[in-house]
């Protein structure tokens, strides 16, 4: 099976999570000049936005970086034609089943990485030409799926003969030496990089993942068939007793209009959208995207130490 690190032209075998309205030119450089793979979230852009992007990151770095397309997204088409002209290395895909796309982006020497959450939609991608799979957990921040990463990395990784990059609950070396074990050979890792020095989200935002534990998030908008993971907050509060009042969507989704930017620009860790991961409460510190990268796969290199030192002590028992 071909290597990660081959497929994606990087160091290590990661791939920064795409965020909407977070993960834009500065973050995405940072990260592959780090040895990673930066993302640039086309989320709810324009194709304007996302070409000026892709323009600024080849600025900041020569590294492979890549663009992460929300197939949902109105100008999908418009999007996929601005990552073709500008042959961007890479581009992951999120909501949807990125087929009729594939072929024609992989005419232009891209790498497509479609973000699923089912062994099914990833045995249809990798019929029709994807290059690997990113498995996201439930664990992870942002919309998710149901089945958790544990459950669904080794059923990916059985099911299809592209690799594997598993996501959702990595945030240290432990979690990268554990997708290995289930039969990934890369990760995906959205939450740590929140807090790296070269993401724009406003400090409260930063605060509320570093202040996190292990239960400080909650999903919303199951009611609506849309569920998102973020931060425990007055504004998650709000959406869940709508939700148990059986509320319709659009007051739901008024009730969220602006929420995100809020989170974002202002920092409004009251009543902002601050999505997160579960795994936030083993995040502690504001680092550079170089040194996060750095820090976790010298943790899993002493976690495969450590594996090998207890299992050649226990062959001598």
């Amino acid at each position: 099976m071909v290597n990660v690190c081959e497929i994606l032209g990087t160091e290590y075998p990661i791939i920064q999570g795409a965020m909407a309205r977070i993960a834009e030119c500065n973050l995405a450089a940072a990260v592959s000049n780090g040895g990673g793979l930066g993302i640039i979230a086309a989320g709810g852009q324009s194709a304007e936005w996302l070409r000026e992007e892709i323009k600024k990151t080849r600025e900041m770095t020569d590294k492979p970086f890549g663009v992460n397309i929300m197939l949902l997204a109105d100008n999908v088409e418009e999007l996929i034609q601005v990552v073709c002209e500008e042959k961007v290395p890479v581009v992951t895909t999120g909501a949807g089943n990125p087929g009729k796309y594939i072929a024609r982006m992989k005419e232009h020497g891209i790498k497509v990485i479609p973000v699923v959450a089912n062994v099914a939609l990833a045995m249809r991608v990798a019929r029709a030409g994807a290059d690997a799979v990113v498995a996201e957990g439930t664990e992870a921040g942002g919309h998710i799926g149901e089945t958790t990463t544990m459950a669904l990395v080794p059923q990916m990784a059985d099911a299809v003969d592209i690799p594997v990059i598993a996501a959702g609950g990595i945030a240290d070396g432990r979690g990268v030496a554990a997708a290995y074990m289930l039969g990934a050979r890369g990760v995906q890792v959205g939450t740590r990089f929140l807090v790296a020095n070269e993401c724009i989200v406003a400090q409260g935002y930063k605060d509320a993942i570093i202040k996190a534990k292990d239960s400080s998030t909650v999903a919303t908008g199951r009611s609506t068939g849309h569920p998102v993971r973020i931060i425990k907050n007055k504004l998650a509060k709000k959406i869940l007793t709508l939700e148990s009042q059986n509320a319709p969507e659009e007051e739901i989704n008024q009730l969220c209009t602006g929420t995100l930017a809020a989170a974002v620009r202002d920092g409004d860790a009251d009543n902002g959208n601050i999505m997160s991961g579960q795994i936030a409460g083993l995040v502690k510190k504001e680092q550079s995207a170089a040194e996060i990268i750095e820090e976790m796969f010298k943790e899993a290199e002493k976690v495969y130490e450590d594996r090998n030192s207890i299992c050649r002590a226990g062959r001598t028992v």
